[in-house]
């Protein structure tokens, strides 16, 4: 159909939620009217030519200059057209949306709003937990709560999620999960061994059992062939599959839901209904045993029990989000850098023998989980609603204002790094007489996991999944790739499309 060739770009256009990227600096910069030179008012910022009454939809339209583009393509073209700032005007009830191609200008907004910033999005979510449910709580969560409340709920979690003794307490049972995601893939594979089966699924299916060891404290036994499927962890798989598809459906595509319950509005509530059960299920399984554990009082705590000593209702919520978040973004980021060391068999090689060595830190193969972030992040940029007015590159930036910064294109920009479209691990390695040293580009070039305040609190607990995982293929397979390029969906995040011409070779 048509109508989807214009969906990558509506998605940049209608959801206000862009995501997410790398802590470089938490520092609060706070300006006063005072302090902003005046510049030229935003609406002179360039962009393309509008039209009364339609504004700028004609672009997108057949013939459009943006037409059948995908939302990295239609980022590519915008900047090469308009340079290092551009703008969208507003489409279908969407705010006015600027869009930065500079690193130095997207840290200026970003620090400038590091104190409570603002970063709208899932707003079918938000509508659930603050409108329609039944037992509302006072607070929502990360992903739904903005200002003092997102505030008082992060204080809450952070000392649970952020701790690098409590994250640890998981690299044996998600060694596990590798090693029994290992075995399936090996009983998966054909007599060319290709995987017969749709791995970006099976890939998710690993991304949630990993996950769930954290959010709720025990095995989902997801990689089990025989689960039955009126298991509750079965119907835990699919909800989380289909959250992810009325999620996007509703706050990434035109919808009129905000207006009229459409049919997907109603199943969506269902959906996100049923697992908030499903999870409070888990999390009330693992509260019964934890009532029958010896307790020691030196040992260190796991994430869902240090939550549950703050507020059950806060392990409740903390846990559905992390279902949420957790699942599609480490999936498809295993994907992607699948692709790339396939892709580069040298890479490959240099990691297998690093791991081979046994090696505690494994330092290159943190440098090639950075390189494939900065090549083919799952994320393609971040997104802040301004608090206060800014002076951006000569441009008066109002209050209230959507501004996103594009940092997959800036990424690859040989403005910031030598041999940008390479997959170059030693360059977040090699010292800083070397050209390809990663400290020479900007710190807010790449940022795959947010920045500051914002910043993705689960980040240590997908750098221990992604780490844990790779490892394992790389032990177990040589990776070879056919055939054309990696098919990548530019939606809500950037997913890894079939066909998946991995071929995986016994070590």
């Amino acid at each position: 159909m048509q109508t989807s060739k214009l969906r990558p770009v509506f998605c940049l256009l209608i959801n206000k939620n862009f995501t997410r990227n790398i802590t470089v600096n938490n520092t609060v910069v706070k300006e006063t009217e005072e302090t902003i030179p005046q510049g030229k008012p935003w609406r002179e910022i360039p962009s393309l030519p509008s039209l009364p009454i339609i504004g700028q939809l004609h672009h997108l339209l057949p013939g459009g200059f943006l037409y059948n583009l995908s939302s990295m393509e239609f980022m590519t073209k915008m900047n090469k057209t308009y340079g290092p700032i551009t703008r969208f005007d507003p489409l279908f009830g969407a705010p006015p949306l600027i869009i930065l191609f500079d690193a130095e200008s997207s840290a200026q907004i970003l620090r400038g709003e590091n104190w409570m910033p603002e970063r709208p999005g899932f707003l079918s979510l938000q509508y659930y937990r603050n409108s329609y449910k039944k037992n509302k709580s006072e607070l929502a969560g990360l992903l739904t709560d903005h200002g003092e409340k997102w505030k008082k709920f992060r204080s809450m979690v952070n000392p649970a999620m952020l701790q690098p003794k409590t994250i640890k307490l998981y690299s044996e049972t998600l060694d596990e999960v590798a090693q029994d995601m290992i075995t399936r893939l090996k009983s998966l594979r054909g007599e060319d061994n290709t995987i017969k089966s749709k791995l970006d699924v099976e890939i998710n299916l690993w991304s949630l059992e990993s996950i769930g060891v954290v959010a709720l404290g025990d095995r989902l036994n997801c990689l089990d062939p025989n689960l039955p499927e009126n298991s509750p962890a079965r119907k835990l798989i699919n909800v989380v599959h289909d959250f992810f598809t009325v999620s996007e459906a509703l706050d990434f595509k035109p919808s009129l839901w905000r207006y009229i319950s459409t049919p997907i509005f109603k199943r969506a509530m269902k959906v996100y209904e049923d697992q908030e059960n499903l999870t409070k299920y888990f999390v009330d399984e693992a509260i019964k045993k934890l009532k029958t554990k010896n307790a020691n009082a030196d040992e260190e705590r796991g994430v869902l029990e240090k939550l549950l000593e703050i507020d059950e209702t806060v392990a409740h919520i903390m846990a559905c989000d992390m279902l949420f978040a957790g699942v599609d973004t480490t999936g498809n980021s295993v994907l992607f850098m699948l692709y790339l060391l396939a892709s580069n068999p040298e890479k490959q090689d240099k990691l297998r023998e690093e791991i081979r060595s046994q090696h505690e830190t494994r330092p290159y193969l943190k440098a090639c989980i950075k390189e494939s972030m900065r090549l083919m992040p799952v994320v393609s940029g971040n997104l802040r609603k301004t608090t206060k007015e800014y002076n951006v590159l000569g441009y008066n930036i109002p209050k209230g204002m959507f501004v996103t910064f594009a940092h997959e294109i800036m990424s690859s920009m040989e403005t910031y790094y030598p041999r940008p479209k390479e997959f170059i691990p030693e360059r977040w390695l090699v010292g800083k007489e070397d050209p390809l040293y990663y400290g020479n580009a900007h710190p807010f070039t790449t940022s795959p996991f947010g920045f500051g305040v914002r910043g993705c609190i689960g980040r240590r607990i997908a750098e221990l999944k992604i780490e844990t995982f790779i490892a394992r293929l790389v032990q177990n397979f040589k990776v070879e790739w056919f055939g054309p390029p990696l098919n990548i969906k530019n939606s809500s995040l950037n997913y890894a499309s079939g066909p998946f011409n991995f071929i995986f070779k016994d070590v």
